[in-house]
């Protein structure tokens, strides 16, 4: 079967797995107002609506898959099916998968309404894998604005706790900006060369038939737009309280899938539509990517709140990611989907841990309460000290080879200032990671502080385990992922997304 889209049947299949994933959250929404309305004893408990939640994503995985054997005959869709999407939805639904995963207690204990909950989840997967697709500034558009709405609620859902209505009312107010600056920078752009659609946007301005003024202004309110979805420095205020005062389901889930979406389209958005201004582009987000890895770093020590400490952790984690858009080349950019994939594993694991170890008001989140953790939980401890190597790049984990990626790209690219820069603001985080570490295993527990003996269902503990020994894998045999990564990126450059 090849698509053509010369029909509404070739785009209905383009988005099989956006359908399948929506239909899917229509039905966790449902199920979940019938359980309630039954007055159901157990509707409080959340696994069943969270295993029809993975179920969902087992479908749309299984679309997902059968679009990758589909050979695409038009040169500019308005929906890409190429590697470079299908190789994000991967990381998009893994993600949402190990979040529900490793939710279920929480959901079950703050006795949050777990029909809703789960199918904000879904329907923010579906808006991610709309901007992964999206080869027009409209459908982007659209998904950003599905996973943002979705983000927000996510983030504002847990109604009795001030903090999490806080960061929620936060979060929109300055995501509500964001897209202020999208949506005037996609006017812009269309006033500019006349088209929606990125391949061409990139033909008119490679042609000169863009108005150099105005297709300027555009792409730099485009870049706002992201730098802010990213969190970059300087418009990352909002990250640390909104990622400290949200579920940490929600946050795990925003700190790395949502982070990895936006990633995706930032870099489709600014290789195929402006490839040929890449000398101007490119000196910004250089100076993007030193900013967002010196400044979250250095404060991120001075943090003895650990979901605190972790936000400014993501916000750097973020400035490496920006090193592999400027250096635009095609191990950089294969770097970018490995890391992305490793840093969703290796964050929502380490969030799961906290969420565990805070206790039931999430009252024990500072460094000192993680004192003696290791020993009064061994299998917490050893996966949690496996999950900050990992986010440290330790050798031997799959942070570190992600690191190695993105240092090669910016090899390839001659950019050796911002690779001596990433590699010492690597440094400088490996104290703050360790000192958690430390704590767990080096630091007896205060005579006030006791550890009880934490329950952990048997499908989180196999999250746990797995993620934690996915990543010591990748450490270790990280060629067939890398493989694939590249072979992804090798089809998008050959479409002509750079000079």
């Amino acid at each position: 079967m090849e698509l053509e889209f010369t029909s509404r049947v070739d785009y209905i299949w383009a988005l099989l797995p956006e359908i399948v994933l929506s239909i899917g959250a229509m039905v966790v929404l449902l199920v979940g107002v019938f359980r309630e309305a039954d007055d159901d004893p157990a509707a409080g408990d959340a696994s069943p609506l969270g295993w029809i939640s993975l179920i969902a994503l087992a479908a749309a995985a299984m679309a997902n898959g059968w679009l990758t054997g589909i050979p695409v005959a038009s040169a500019s869709p308005m929906v890409a099916v190429d590697p470079f999407r299908l190789f994000a939805n991967w990381i998009f639904l893994g993600g949402a998968g190990l979040t529900i995963l490793l939710s279920f207690p929480y959901v079950t204990r703050q006795r949050l309404q777990a029909g809703e909950f789960y199918t904000l989840i879904l329907l923010c997967t579906v808006g991610m894998m709309f901007m992964a697709s999206a080869r027009d500034l409209l459908l982007l558009f659209l998904g950003v604005e599905t996973m943002s709405i979705a983000a927000y609620v996510l983030t504002a859902f847990n109604r009795r706790d001030r903090r999490s209505s806080e960061a929620g009312l936060k979060y929109f107010l300055l995501g509500a900006f964001s897209s202020a600056f999208l949506l005037y920078g996609i006017a812009l752009t269309w006033g500019a060369t006349g088209t929606t659609n990125l391949l061409e946007i990139g033909e008119a301005v490679a042609g000169g038939a863009a108005v150099p003024g105005l297709i300027m202004a555009g792409m730099g309110l485009l870049a706002i737009g992201f730098a802010f979805k990213v969190a970059a420095v300087p418009f990352h205020m909002w990250t640390p309280d909104v990622y400290e005062g949200a579920p940490t389901p929600s946050t795990a889930f925003m700190a790395a899938t949502v982070k990895a979406a936006s990633f995706v389209a930032f870099a489709r958005l600014f290789m195929e539509a402006f490839p040929a201004l890449y000398d101007s582009w490119s000196t910004v987000f250089w100076w993007l990517a030193a900013l967002t890895m010196i400044i979250p770093n250095v404060v991120a020590l001075s943090q003895s709140n650990v979901k605190r400490m972790l936000a400014y952790s993501s916000i750097a984690h973020g400035g490496y990611l920006l090193v592999a858009l400027t250096a635009a080349n095609e191990m950089a950019t294969a770097g970018l989907l490995f890391y992305l994939l490793v840093y969703s594993i290796m964050n929502i694991g380490a969030l799961a841990v906290v969420m565990v170890a805070s206790g039931h008001a999430e009252e024990r989140l500072q460094i000192g309460d993680y004192a003696g953790f290791g020993w009064a939980q061994p299998m917490l401890g050893v996966v949690f000290t496996i999950f900050l190597l990992s986010l440290a790049g330790f050798p031997g984990t799959g942070g570190f080879m992600a690191k190695i990626y993105l240092l090669q790209g910016a090899a390839e690219s001659e950019l050796w200032t911002l690779a001596v820069v990433l590699a010492l603001a690597t440094v400088v985080s490996y104290y703050y990671y360790l000192r958690v570490a430390w704590y767990m295993w080096m630091r007896p527990a205060a005579p006030d502080l006791t550890h009880e003996e934490v329950w952990v269902p048997l499908p989180m503990r196999m999250g746990l385990v797995a993620s934690a020994a996915i990543l010591i894998f990748l450490g270790i045999f990280p060629g067939g992922i890398i493989d694939l990564a590249r072979a992804a990126t090798h089809g998008f450059f050959l479409a002509g997304v750079l000079p």
